[in-house]
């Protein structure tokens, strides 16, 4: 029996991440497009300059409304009708609002590109915000909120952020709204805030995907190019200020048998030179389930399935003014709660006094840059990453030349910047959990001052 001859392993080429071409269309809106061979899927990121901050006194939510209500039909179509459009085409449309402004995201085969940016354009022109719709849609989200409360995750998520910011900044305040506000919205607010902030001089659409055929010029000007507005002043950037004084809040939920933590601090934006090596110096922190965080509370003492450290940018600014959350995140059975902050707190001072290790920098420039490659296979991933940056004020190669600043910094450097993240006394220590068990060992270990709120 003959066989193919086995296939030979190629030479490795480099990677790179890939980089975008800019330009902008005569409406105003700028667009970057990035031409990915293969990727049959074209993915396509629209950043609409409308912040949570933006929101009417009163009406925290709205934003999250309006962006839900976008594929709840046109001028043209009904709900039903704009929704069985988008299935003709095999795309999903989806939009979210958070701090930066609202986020637009659409998913279609390149050979139904044309039909789908069309509805895509009808939608950001003209979306009906139909009475009706909007009444449903408000019912749908006072219906989520309670199951938000009952999440010890998102309760702890909202206990941090109320504690940290204060009450006049919108970063205090849930991103979706509360009960109270979310019950006040109407067709007319929406309506109203959309009209305020939505327009195509102050919005960036990404298109990724292979366009190989396609001539993106001509389809975005027949489509895209139909919205029309009028330009508008730069929108002034709050001043982000934060209490992160060391203190703990327990969230009480009687009877629970775990603890969710949520530990926290703000820290500066990505356009702080220090973002890299607080990357790096995080990753090996409790980055992955290899880091020093689970090593010790997963591995050594069993107390909990993971614990995470992270970074996340709230909001940025071109000059840097922003803000980034530094966190730690997990949960431990209810017995182990002070036992298990207490190894963690010995942890984050031990790092402190002796410092990463060469391995553990290697391991994390490895996971980090290496994979890198295999995270942005899809266009969607390539767009999401693109979107980020023009919604946090960066330049189109940032991406790129963080990879390479990660394989270039050192163990040194990178200690240096997780000891800076997470000091032992400015951080804010949140837990769910049953108050009557927890709160006199967390008491004991004198990591700051403790309240007790009603869960």
């Amino acid at each position: 029996m003959d066989f193919h001859p086995r296939p030979a392993s190629g030479e490795p080429t480099p990677w790179a991440f890939p980089a975008p071409d800019r330009g902008t269309l005569p409406n105003g809106l700028t667009v970057l497009r990035c031409h990915r061979p293969g990727q049959q899927v074209v993915a396509v990121e629209i950043n609409l300059d409308a912040p949570l901050g933006a929101e009417p006194d009163g009406l925290d939510g709205i934003a999250t409304i309006m962006a839900r209500a976008l594929s709840e039909g046109t001028d043209k179509r009904s709900a039903e009708e704009f929704a069985a459009e988008l299935e003709r085409c095999g795309a999903t449309l989806d939009a979210h609002a958070d701090h930066p402004g609202v986020r637009v995201s659409l998913e279609v085969p390149v050979s139904r590109l044309p039909k789908a940016l069309g509805l895509l354009a009808e939608a950001l022109r003209a979306p009906a915000f139909d009475d009706g719709e909007i009444k449903r849609l408000v019912r749908n989200r006072l219906d989520e909120i309670p199951h938000e409360t009952a999440n010890p995750g998102r309760r702890a998520a909202k206990e941090l952020y109320r504690s940290l910011f204060p009450a006049s900044l919108r970063m205090s305040r849930p991103r979706q709204g509360t009960e109270e506000t979310v019950a006040r919205i109407d067709s007319a607010g929406v309506r109203a805030f959309y009209e305020a902030h939505v327009r195509p001089a102050t919005a960036t659409a990404v298109v990724v995907g292979d366009l190989t055929g396609t001539d993106l010029d001509a389809l975005l000007a027949e489509t895209l190019g139909t919205w029309q507005g009028d330009t508008v002043a730069a929108r002034p950037q709050p001043e982000i200020t934060a209490d992160d004084s060391g203190r703990v809040i327990i969230v009480d939920r009687p009877g629970a048998v775990q603890t969710q933590l949520l530990i926290g601090r703000i820290g500066a934006d990505r356009h702080d030179r220090v973002w890299p090596a607080q990357v790096l110096g995080t990753y090996c922190l409790g980055g992955t389930l290899t880091s020093r965080l689970d090593r010790v509370l997963r591995e050594e003492k069993g107390y909990t399935y993971g614990v995470r450290a992270f970074a996340q940018v709230l909001c940025s600014a071109p000059d840097g003014s922003g803000a980034a959350l530094l966190g730690i995140s997990g949960s431990v059975d209810t017995p182990n709660t002070g036992p298990a902050l207490e190894d963690l707190w010995q942890v984050l001072r031990t790092l402190a006094e002796g410092g990463l290790t060469d391995a553990e920098r290697d391991v994390a420039v490895q996971n980090l840059v290496g994979v890198a490659p295999l995270r942005y296979e899809t266009a969607a991933s390539v767009a999401g990453t693109l979107a980020d940056q023009v919604e946090q004020h960066l330049p189109d190669d940032f991406q790129g030349q963080l990879y390479a600043r990660l394989a270039q910094t050192g163990t040194v450097e990178a200690t240096a910047a997780v000891v800076s993240a997470f000091p032992v006394d400015r951080l804010v220590t949140v837990l769910v959990g049953d108050a009557s068990e927890i709160a006199g060992p967390v008491r004991a270990l004198g990591i700051g001052d403790v309240t007790v709120v009603k869960g």
